[in-house]
Order: C-alpha cells, then structure tokens, then sequence
C-alpha cells in the first residue's frame, strides 16, 4: 500500500504521447537539479483523462490550502499543470492536445504493456504512446503558487512517430559492400 492521495493521483488513457522524454536519466532544466521528465500529450477527445486530472488538480488546491494561505486561491490567479497544445505550442505533435509536463527526482519504473520491465532504452522515446501516472500537488515557492505534476511511473502501449527530427540509422546510411569499406 502507498500513502498517495488517491484523489490528486491520476492514470492517463491508452492515446497518451510521450515528449520531450527524460526517463532514462535525470536532466537539468534551465539550470535547476536533475530530475527525470516528460511531456505528457493528452488529445483533446480524451474527455475521461482530462476530465480526471481536473478533479485531481481540484484536489490538490484543497489540500495545498495552508500553501496558499490558508484560503482556497482563485484558479485564475494560480499556475496550473494542464496547458493547451494549440495555444501554448507552435509544434504539429502539440495541436489537438492538452500537455502536462511532469517530474520526479526519482527515476519512474518503466514497463511494457503486460507490465514487465523495460529494459531496453531505445524502446520508449519522445513519439510513442504510454500511459502515464500522474500525482498533483501544490506549491508555493519563491513568489509562484500553482498546482504542479510528479511524474509517477510509465506503461508503453506502442510505438508513435519519433519526435525531435531524429533518424534511425537505416534512414542514413545505406550498405556498403565489403572492398568499399577497405578502400
């Protein structure tokens, strides 16, 4: 058993995209501690997940109370997790989703479909498709209030189009004959 708050934890549906993925190793972002991360991509039409991480968003303001002074803040006037892809981000893979981005100093397990272990890195990649566990909380830190997302764990469900222009080698190169490569 886990002491998680069940209401401010949330599972993303089975059309979740992964972006900007950092779950393999912890990076830094614009010079802050090293922390595993990700985009979480949730299209638009997926009304149950977003309709779940609102609650859970809701939740985690009324437990966050004493963050915010011991009153529940107007959502307007606090940072919320949940951005629209066609407002925020002038990027294809962006349009007709919403985005959370999460993140955890603790590395996420990473499992497959039958929730085994991935072992393999190049398996899960910015493109494919996961669901993703999702806790919220609330802050209140250096001036800023607002609700944020840690990453919990990821399930790969299939492979997507990788993201961020990347090539695979057979992309790149061709075969060469034996004598070519002793030329």
């Amino acid at each position: 058993m886990t002491n998680m708050n069940t209401k401010t934890k949330v599972i993303t549906g089975t059309n979740t995209r992964l972006s900007y993925f950092h779950g393999w190793e912890p990076v830094s972002i614009n010079g802050g501690a090293e922390k595993y991360s990700v985009s979480v991509l949730i299209p638009k039409s997926d009304t149950e997940t977003v309709n779940a991480i609102n609650n859970a968003i809701d939740a985690a303001i009324e437990d966050g109370i004493a963050k915010f002074g011991g009153k529940k803040p107007n959502k307007a006037a606090i940072k919320l997790p949940l951005r629209d892809g066609d407002v925020e981000r002038d990027d294809e893979a962006y349009k007709g989703h919403w985005f959370i981005n999460a993140n955890s100093t603790t590395a996420p397990q990473i499992v497959d479909r039958a929730v085994k272990p991935i072992l393999d890195k190049s398996e899960v990649y910015s493109g494919c498709y996961g669901r993703v566990s999702l806790n919220f909380f609330a802050f209140n830190s250096n001036g800023n209030k607002g609700v944020a997302a840690g990453l919990g764990n990821i399930q790969k469900i299939r492979d997507g189009e990788p993201l961020g222009g990347r090539t695979n080698a057979a992309e790149d190169f061709t075969t060469l004959d034996d004598e070519d490569f002793l030329a």
